[in-house]
C-alpha cells in the first residue's frame, strides 16, 4: 500500500432489539462513525441502516460492510468495533475458512454471503480490526450504539454519509457526567 492512501478510523457497533425474543421480529441497526484527520481537524461523518428481523452477529457484519463501502478509494484503516463476532471473525476466521473453500471444521457458516461481501470489500483496503469491551466508556463506541439503536427503533437509514452528531452527542453526555476524561487523540506528529 502506498504511504500517501488516507488514514481512515471507523467506530461500530450493531443493535438488535428483542433478541431473546424468538415469537415475534427483532429489529435491528447498523452503524459507525468515520473519521480522518485534515487540515489540523477531525472530520467525521456518520452513518446507519437498519433490518426490521436480524440478529446482531448479522447487523455487525452490515456496520462493517456498510462503513467500507463509503470509502471512495484504497485506505488504511482503524476499525473498532466490540463486536468480538466480527473482528475476531475478520482477522482469524476468515482466513481459515477461505484456504478451506469456505468451510468451517464443524460444519456451515453461519452469514457465509455477508463474510464474503465483507472479505471482498476489505481486501481493497489494509485493516487493522479492533475489539473494545462495549459499554465500558469507549466514547466513539457508545456513540456509534447510540447511532445503532436509534435505527433499529426508528427502522430507518441515513442514505449515505451524514454530517456526524459526535460532538454535540459527547457535549450532552458531558453535561450528565460522562466522558469528562475523554480527550481526543491526535495522530503522530500533530500533538
Amino acid at each position: 500500500m502506498s504511504s500517501d492512501a488516507p488514514i481512515i478510523h471507523i467506530h461500530a457497533d450493531e443493535s438488535c432489539l428483542g433478541n431473546q425474543n424468538v415469537d415475534r421480529e427483532r429489529p435491528g441497526g447498523a452503524a459507525g462513525l468515520i473519521e480522518h484527520w485534515a487540515g489540523g481537524r477531525w472530520e467525521r461523518r456518520d452513518y446507519w441502516i437498519c433490518e426490521p428481523d436480524t440478529t446482531n452477529n448479522r447487523m455487525a457484519l452490515c456496520s462493517a460492510l456498510e462503513g467500507l463501502r463509503h470509502l471512495k478509494r484504497r485506505c488504511r484503516v482503524l476499525f473498532v468495533s466490540d463486536s468480538q463476532y466480527l473482528v475476531k471473525g475478520m482477522a482469524e476466521w476468515v482466513p481459515a475458512w477461505k484456504r478451506r473453500g469456505w468451510k468451517r471444521k464443524g460444519g456451515g457458516i453461519e452469514n457465509l454471503a455477508l463474510w464474503k461481501a465483507l472479505d471482498l470489500a476489505a481486501a481493497a483496503h489494509e485493516i487493522e480490526w479492533r475489539w473494545v469491551r462495549g459499554h465500558h466508556g469507549h466514547a466513539k463506541n457508545e456513540y456509534a450504539n447510540h447511532l445503532a439503536i436509534g435505527a433499529s427503533r426508528r427502522q430507518d437509514d441515513s442514505a449515505g454519509l451524514a454530517a456526524s452528531r459526535f460532538d454535540a452527542w459527547l457535549a450532552a453526555e458531558r453535561e450528565r457526567g460522562r466522558y469528562i476524561d475523554y480527550y481526543e487523540f491526535l495522530p503522530p506528529g500533530e500533538g
